[in-house]
C-alpha cells in the first residue's frame, strides 16, 4: 500500500491526530514549565497514561479504559 500524506493546509484530513495535538497542548504544554528534558519526558508519560487509560473516551461511550 503506498503512503498517503496529507495535503498542506488540510488538516481536516486527519482530525484524530489534530484532536490529541490540541489536547496535548492544552493541557499539558501550555500549563507547564520544564525545568529540563527529563522532566518534560516525565510529564509527558503522565500526562499520556492519564489521556490513554484514566480518562473518558466519548468513542467508549465515555468510559475508562481500566
Amino acid at each position: 500500500m503506498p503512503w498517503h500524506y496529507i495535503d498542506p493546509g488540510q488538516t481536516q484530513q486527519n482530525a484524530f491526530i489534530e484532536s490529541f495535538n490540541g489536547s496535548l497542548r492544552d493541557e499539558l504544554l501550555n500549563e507547564e514549565i520544564f525545568g529540563s528534558l527529563d522532566d518534560a519526558r516525565r510529564n509527558l508519560a503522565l500526562w499520556r497514561y492519564d489521556y490513554n487509560t484514566v480518562r473518558p473516551h466519548s468513542s467508549l461511550a465515555n468510559q475508562t479504559l481500566q
